[in-house]
């Protein structure tokens, strides 16, 4: 990846066995920069038969070619001992098939630990009400991103019960 400033994100990022779904958002950033993110899924296509169109060459070929670069970007992107795991294997999606039942975290973990950040904290009496929410509106985020499903007033709600008893008059 010649001049992508987003390579800096995967060197600084390194998969090291704990952070794949990290270092998985991040190279689809990288990739999807490059448009070269249908490699990671897209499986291999087959060899070409004989009396393939041109077209068909080209689009063979520039899978070939970034299925080639982007496998480099990712053991590049791996610690020294994961990357010994999978040299060997020629194809990205085989990597990442691989890879996910190895180190992924199921969805519901993850939804789960959302879901509980976003219901389970608290602001401290006396701290950043700016900070609060800003740490509030993240977990916002980040439960949309999981499509939690929880609708605005549901979300005001649990902020505003997040707030120490102080604030009660505010809202009440």
């Amino acid at each position: 990846m010649s001049n992508n400033p987003l390579t800096l994100i995967m060197e600084t990022n390194k998969f090291n066995g704990t952070n794949y779904n990290d270092w998985l958002r991040n190279l689809r950033i990288v990739l999807d920069f490059e448009n070269q993110g249908y490699v990671l899924d897209k499986p291999l296509p087959m060899a070409l038969p004989e009396g393939s169109s041109p077209e068909e060459r080209v689009t063979f070929d520039k899978w070939i070619e970034d299925n080639r670069k982007v496998r480099s970007i990712i053991l590049a992107s791996m610690t020294n001992e994961i990357q010994k795991q999978y040299d060997r294997l020629e194809d990205v999606p085989s990597i990442m098939l691989r890879m996910k039942d190895v180190y992924a975290v199921p969805d519901r973990h993850i939804r789960y630990a959302a879901i509980k950040a976003f219901f389970g904290t608290k602001m401290a009496e006396g701290s950043s009400v700016q900070s609060h929410g800003v740490k509030m509106l993240s977990l916002v985020e980040k439960l949309e991103d999981l499509k939690v499903g929880l609708n605005n007033d549901t979300y005001i709600d649990v902020i505003l019960q997040s707030l120490p008893s102080s604030y009660d008059p505010f809202y009440c």
